[in-house]
């Protein structure tokens, strides 16, 4: 049986006129690039396609619908008003200050899945939530995503066409808008349908070309056809019109990013002809379906690590990965094709289902642990620090978005040696700090490392932990407690000259710089600063107020690190800190050759320990 397809035509007359009614009132918006996609979402939404709870945005097996192309957040307001979810005069207050109907969609807004707007990032999420689907909770629910055709220049879209292919997303429809033109004027392909369906159909989809995108039979049949398709995911392809439904503004440039005046709004409601803006429309049911996640059983104790032990972080990061599946249902590990470096492979071996291998595409891979978290996962995503600043924008989106996602970035600094200055993360603290309430761990020890990957799966937000590829000596035992915004004391005496302050590597040379220093008759305090945010400031002030002066030590460039963290904490302090980070370009070498060239080591820490006394004598 068909859609009433008049019922679809009145829903989209008075979608219309709530897109142009409530950006004129706003002052500003995006309703051309809106109206080009009314009937395409008008059709998905109240034909019967979507299936919905409205009262209960969190059912686990509603279908999920995401808008890739944010801008058009003014046809998702109007969708869900047309829906009943919101009340046409809390529509007309879209992009005010207290209105969670933000220009973009965000999820202040119940019936968002994921923050949207910096485009190209739409698909990735929703091959997670696809991914979640089929493979981890075994529902029959759909994901739907609404692309733009200008966003499909973005890089991060087409990895994600890769992986939706490669896991045969079956349950993941995207429709793509082809309306022409841009925000500075025609796209890459105009209206070449079979441009876009040529590149796509070459990564794996299934492709439908629909010649009208405002032609609700031809809207009707290509989902009908996607709906049908059980082997791999499917692209809608739609030739629409920018501004549909407006004639002055209908494919015309210029028209991006701008509403129309009050004088334009009378003209555009009067071609818009009669509307009832009473009419509403009606989303069908979701199945009723149990939750079948994954279980995992399986009970690992503590590892055996003696003190002393040389043991990589990245190592026990692996080892902790095992021990949280036992702790943590929905725990999910991605990794970018680095597995065996950064030891996410043996979590991988052991627990198949739980593990996603996204490739070497580090920007969909954090778009798809998106998407898994919005559904409910606890993604770990790990691959090579450096690599992690590819992803940055995904990154901060994730935090908009207020998903729980820990990063881990292995190989970082330049200790990693030989490799040379393209694999060595020097940016990764300060990136990650700079993300809205993220938390920034670096642990110095197997132990630490064990121990604070189940602080950040305990931790809410977005969390960065930073690996070492060399093997570094155990220093604390099963016992020792780790916390967000904690640091430990290793070195300490009531006589102490110069704190020193750092992590990972450079944390064991500080406490070799220590030993040196003692014999020297020169005691300094040496704190490991395993949390960097939030970072523990009233140990940092105790040290200011105790010693001398400051060191901070760190494998990392200057600006955005540790020792940055720790000024800000003492900016109102007379206490001197002084900074030794990486202020070279590395290159290769050993790792004791780098350290010493960047003026990082034990040695360079004792002759700065010198210098600091005796200028101030």
């Amino acid at each position: 049986m068909g859609i009433n397809v008049n019922n679809i035509e009145q829903l989209s007359r008075l979608i219309r006129y709530f897109i142009i009614r409530s950006t004129t009132k706003a002052g500003s918006g995006h309703p051309s690039s809106s109206l080009s996609s009314v009937e395409l979402m008008a059709t998905l939404f109240f034909g019967g396609f979507f299936r919905y709870n409205p009262n209960h945005p969190e059912y686990p097996n509603n279908d999920r619908l995401i808008f890739s192309k944010g801008h058009a957040s003014p046809l998702l307001y109007a969708l869900w008003t047309v829906a009943g979810k919101v009340s046409s005069r809390e529509l007309m207050k879209i992009r005010s200050f207290n209105s969670p109907l933000e220009g973009h969609p965000s999820v202040s807004f119940p019936f968002t899945e994921a923050a949207t707007g910096s485009l190209g990032q739409g698909l990735s999420i929703g091959v997670g939530m696809a991914i979640n689907a089929e493979y981890l909770d075994k529902l029959p629910y759909k994901t739907f995503v609404l692309l733009g055709d200008s966003e499909m220049s973005e890089g991060s879209g087409w990895e994600a066409l890769q992986i939706g292919s490669y896991y045969g997303l079956n349950n993941l429809i995207s429709i793509l808008d082809v309306n022409r033109l841009g925000q500075r004027g025609p796209t890459m392909y105009g209206h070449n349908l079979n441009a876009y369906q040529r590149r796509i159909a070459a990564f794996g989809w299934k492709t439908i070309i629909v010649d009208d995108g405002h032609n609700i039979s031809k809207i009707e049949n290509a989902l009908r056809e996607a709906l049908r398709e059980k082997k791999r995911p499917v692209m809608i392809i739609a030739k629409t019109i920018k501004g549909k439904g407006v004639s002055f503004i209908e494919n015309k440039n210029g028209w991006h990013g701008r509403a129309l005046s009050l004088e334009e709004e009378k003209k555009a409601i009067k071609e818009l002809g009669k509307v009832s803006d009473a009419l509403r429309g009606k989303i069908a049911k979701p199945l009723i379906k149990n939750l079948k996640n994954i279980k995992v059983s399986v009970k690992i104790g503590f590892p055996a690590y003696k003190i002393g032990e040389m043991v990589s972080t990245r190592k026990a990061y692996g080892d902790a990965l095992l021990r949280l599946s036992s702790s943590f249902s929905n725990l999910v590990v991605l990794d970018a094709e680095v597995g065996n470096s950064t030891y996410a492979g043996v979590f991988a071996k052991k627990f198949p289902k739980k593990f996603f291998e996204m490739f070497i595409a580090e920007q969909n891979m954090a778009g798809v642990a998106l998407g898994l978290a919005k559904r409910g996962k606890l993604p770990f995503v790990s691959t090579f620090a450096a690599f992690l600043t590819r992803a940055f924008d995904q990154i901060r989106m994730s935090a908009y978005s207020r998903a729980h996602i820990v990063f881990v970035g292995s190989h970082a600094g330049v200790a990693i040696g030989e490799d040379g200055p393209s694999q060595m993360g020097l940016e990764d603290i300060a990136m990650m700090r700079s993300v809205f309430g993220s938390s920034v761990f670096y642990p110095s020890d197997a132990v630490s490392a064990f121990m604070l990957s189940e602080v950040a799966a305990r931790e809410k937000g977005i969390v960065y932990i930073r690996t070492t590829r060399n093997a570094t000596p155990v220093i604390y035992n099963k016992f020792q407690k780790f916390f967000v915004g904690g640091s430990n004391v290793l070195k300490k005496s009531n006589r102490d000259r110069v704190t020193i302050v750092g992590a990972g590597i450079t944390l064991h040379e500080a406490l070799s710089a220590h030993d040196i220093l003692i014999k020297d008759g020169i005691a300094v305090r040496v704190i490991d600063l395993y949390s960097i945010k939030p970072i523990d400031e009233k140990t940092i002030k105790t040290a200011a107020r105790e010693t001398q002066a400051i060191i901070t030590v760190e494998d990392h460039f200057y600006e955005g690190g540790i020792g940055e963290a720790v000024r800000a904490v003492l900016f109102s302090s007379n206490v001197k800190v002084y900074s030794l980070a990486v202020g070279k370009i590395p290159k290769s070498g050993k790792p004791r050759e780098l350290l010493s060239y960047e003026g990082i080591s034990k040695d360079a820490i004792v002759s700065a320990v010198h210098r600091i006394l005796r200028n101030r004598r």
